[in-house]
């Protein structure tokens, strides 16, 4: 490859000196150093001081903490509340079902059907959840309510007894998690359908396979990464919720994200709710690495 030479250019080439290659080489390092700085300061810091705090007693009094290196105040913790985290993993992993079943038809619909309006598609998606988390909890208790606008008309139509009611119970929980959750299932869906390659179905028509044939056979295994990227992302997020269950249930639906709040900041027993906190963390790695043992560690970045 030729390369255009000054007149005045001697035809030595001047080697490059150790600065430059240094300079080079931090590149990289200097251009992550905000978001290295952003992860350590409200990540890693924030978990050292959870993990620290649980292995400590507090004085309630003055505040005060010490270091006790208890560690059975996990196993305590566990066995104390262990009806609440129960109850969180059958609303959580409730919730994300319904938003599978009510999610795939939709980003199906989007990805093969959708033309060019596709990203309208996708913008009226998210368009109510660009509302407050807790203003969309609120309206969705207004909705339940027992005479809102649903129960209230099908009492007055004497198509439900007027004993019937969904608030503070545990389908109102589920219903306020799977609606505001959605989106943490749809998007991941809907990507990895829109990836599938259009000719691979038409490979499987050629082949007189049936339209219900090709979704099993086709369609189904192909979005399978996506299926376990969305069950994830909605069933952690969804696990430690709190905001649903205090609006929408009651007494007995109690989540284990509640019982960390009240822990925080109503009884100020920060070693049990840094327990409880990593052991809900603990939690949530297991169903991360079972993930990445089954699909693999870089299919989740792919769908996110």
């Amino acid at each position: 490859m030729e390369q255009l030479v000054r007149p005045d250019h001697s035809g030595r080439v001047t080697p490059r000196g150790p600065r430059v290659r240094l300079s080079k080489a931090a590149a990289p390092y200097l251009l992550s150093l905000p978001a290295g700085f952003w992860l350590v300061a409200l990540f890693l810091v924030p978990l050292i001081v959870m993990l620290s705090l649980s292995l400590q007693r507090c004085n309630f009094g003055t505040g005060a903490c010490v270091m006790t290196w208890h560690w059975g105040e996990f196993w305590q913790q566990l066995s104390l509340y262990h009806t609440q985290f129960a109850t969180s993993i059958y609303f959580a992993g409730a919730a994300t079902v319904i938003d599978l079943v009510v999610s795939f038809p939709i980003a199906y619909w989007i990805a093969f059907h959708g033309g060019a309006k596709k990203n309208f598609f996708l913008l009226m998606l998210l368009v109510p959840f660009f509302v407050s988390f807790v203003i969309r909890t609120v309206v969705w208790e207004f909705i339940l309510s027992d005479q809102g606008i649903v129960l209230g008309n099908l009492k007055h139509a004497h198509l439900l007894p007027q004993s019937f009611h969904v608030l503070a119970t545990g389908y109102a929980v589920v219903a306020g998690l799977a609606y505001n959750y959605l989106p943490f299932t749809a998007l991941p869906l809907y990507v990895a359908i829109e990836r599938i390659d259009k000719s691979v179905l038409d490979a499987a028509y050629d082949l007189y396979a049936s339209k219900r044939e090709a979704f099993l056979r086709v369609i189904l295994p192909l979005t399978i990464p996506g299926l376990f990227a969305a069950f994830l992302l909605t069933f952690i997020p969804a696990l430690g919720d709190y905001v649903n269950q205090q609006i929408l249930g009651g007494t007995n639906d109690t989540m284990i994200g509640t019982v960390i709040q009240n822990k925080f900041l109503t009884y100020f027993d920060y070693a049990g709710g840094s327990a409880l906190s990593a052991v809900l963390m603990a939690i949530a790695l297991i169903g991360i690495f079972a993930y990445a043992r089954v699909l693999g560690s870089r299919t989740i970045e792919e769908y996110l």
